[in-house]
């Protein structure tokens, strides 16, 4: 797959060391709070949304900088949480989708890129406006990601918007809009499909056929799921999915997802007896799973009784779909049929006013060092679900972050992963957030690649009058002072920017280390260019 990316950002998570001598996982440090309130005035802090914060020397003095997103954009010292420059204050409203940190224009400057309501805007490193644009009024962009979509070594601006038509759109890194069909898409159905707003961080990319040239992969409010290709035109599904009347093969969006496959074929579902998903809030993920050199696209959906008024939300559920959109199946497994629920799957709450919404972003490991990777994500049933590729969830999988016994509710982050330890064994990092009106707090927490707990630590309560705590973003991993341990960076929902350290590893292997993967927020894996320009700690180089 060719990705020419002149930048430098996907080193903090191929970086690798030998490997010490093996410990037990139960050794390993708690997490140590560094700093907190960052970003912060005198007596609040801006609420944080869901987005998850990077960490890059931005201005080469061989200090890391940590640049975080709630109304305002924050560029902090690493090693005090100090603002480097005044809060930067974007057009629009809340800053839901991570913040991007990416080179561009491949010229050796990083850029941030963030989506606000409905404003894309791109800053220097030094943080200087360079151009901002508004593809949908009154409509949020939720979904915000960067890739080199043709492969000629600068990069493409993907968002996505809550609007129901024309959601998916792709600028170049000038400012202007990709020609070809962008934006996308007219949900008419006769021709294009069926596709709604999108939610969450609703897009992904990678060159899943191998041609040189990037897809995009476009979960929405509807049972489909859209796909196109780097030019805007739509991406086709097998013709096992039936034909159009010319004899070409459907689109993707106009091949409805169920849960059994049967109905897929059929094309309809007796609503009722034959359950479906959404994809609102669903963040898809495109990784090679089995190591097989091809890729897959994960997406976890909502499944829901379609024969209920309102629809009644049943379970969520990870999907495995292959470039033509077949369900996959290889060496000795078959996703085919989904994994079965078991009896604690329906959601707690889908009320944010109860509690801020959980939203299922996987994340991508290989937790037990097999060579095959396991899906992650949160759940709406207060859990964090981890499913190997035989459909099971292993050891302690599902960990339970709503227990039955508590007063209150409680969601957790997408995680972040690395084996901190590098004894082959990852651990799992995620944080959690409370019920409105309750004057708790969520915490930070760490699993054994097992889903044994390892530690549990209260994140700092609330700063100012907020009536609850937590952290809603995924935490990021990267090293943000002068000594060789890693830090946790979060961005909490009423307590500012915070940061703890994990010490004890400086020879740490990150696998998923940030929102999305990497800071591209691209969902998808990258390959390091042959030359980079290194805007990281020394003590990383």
């Amino acid at each position: 797959m060719k990705q020419l990316l002149a930048s430098w950002i996907v080193i903090a998570f191929l970086l690798s060391a030998a490997s010490p001598a093996p410990r037990p996982e139960t050794e390993i440090s708690a997490p140590v709070l560094q700093w907190q309130h960052g970003g912060c005035y005198s007596s609040w802090c801006e609420t944080g949304w869901y987005s998850s914060p990077a960490v890059a020397d931005l201005d080469g003095d061989g200090q890391a900088e940590v640049i975080a997103g709630a109304y305002s954009l924050f560029i902090l010292n690493g090693s005090t949480g100090a603002l480097k420059q005044p809060a930067i204050d974007p057009p629009g409203g809340r800053i839901w989708a991570d913040v991007v940190l990416a080179d561009l224009e491949a010229d050796g400057d990083l850029e941030i890129v963030v989506a606000q309501s409905g404003y894309i805007s791109v800053y220097t490193h030094l943080g200087t406006l360079v151009w901002s644009v508004q593809p949908t009024p009154s409509h949020e962009l939720r979904s915000l990601g960067v890739y080199d979509l043709d492969g000629n070594g600068d990069l493409e601006i993907l968002a996505a918007s809550t609007i129901d038509d024309n959601q998916w759109w792709v600028y170049e890194h000038t400012g202007s809009l990709r020609s070809g069909d962008w934006p996308q898409h007219d949900p008419d159905s006769d021709t294009n499909g069926y596709t709604s707003g999108c939610f969450n961080q609703n897009l992904a990319a990678a060159d899943l056929t191998g041609d040189g040239f990037a897809e995009i992969i476009g979960p929405n409010d509807t049972h489909y799921l859209a796909a196109f290709h780097a030019d805007g035109s739509q991406v086709r599904a097998s013709n096992i999915y039936g034909t159009n009347p010319d004899g070409s093969n459907k689109f993707w969006s106009r091949v409805g997802v169920h849960v059994d496959h049967l109905v897929d074929l059929r094309g309809y579902a007796h609503c009722g007896e034959e359950h479906r998903p959404n994809f609102a809030h669903s963040a898809p993920v495109i990784s090679d799973l089995d190591g097989n050199g091809t890729l897959e696209v994960i997406v976890v959906g909502n499944i829901y009784n379609c024969g209920t008024s309102p629809y009644t939300s049943l379970y969520e559920m990870p999907y495995i779909l292959k470039p033509d959109r077949t369900r996959w199946a290889n060496a000795g497994y078959d996703w085919t049929i989904l994994p079965e629920p078991d009896g604690s799957s329906a959601p707690l709450s889908e009320d944010w006013e109860v509690i801020e919404n959980s939203h299922p972003n996987p994340a991508i490991a290989d937790l037990d060092g097999d060579g095959r990777k396991e899906i992650l994500f949160p759940s709406y049933d207060g859990r964090l679900h981890a499913y190997w590729l035989d459909q099971t969830e292993h050891g302690s999988f599902p960990y339970p972050i709503h227990s039955p016994g508590d007063d209150y509710f409680a969601f957790a982050s997408e995680p972040a992963i690395a084996d901190l330890d590098n004894d082959g064994q990852a651990e799992i990092l995620f944080t959690t957030w409370v019920e409105k009106d309750t004057y708790q707090t969520g915490s930070l927490v760490m699993l054994g690649s097992d889903g044994t707990l390892l530690h549990s630590i209260s994140l700092p309560p609330a700063f100012g009058s907020p009536t609850w705590n937590g952290a809603m973003a995924a935490p990021t991993l990267a090293n943000i002072d002068s000594d060789a341990n890693l830090e946790v960076v979060i961005n909490s929902a009423h307590s500012g920017v915070l940061a703890y350290e994990l010490p004890n590893t400086g020879n740490a292997r990150i696998l998923w280390g940030s929102g999305r993967g990497n800071y591209l927020r691209s969902g998808s894996p990258l390959e390091l260019p042959p030359v980079v320009k290194i805007h990281l700690p020394a003590i990383l180089r």
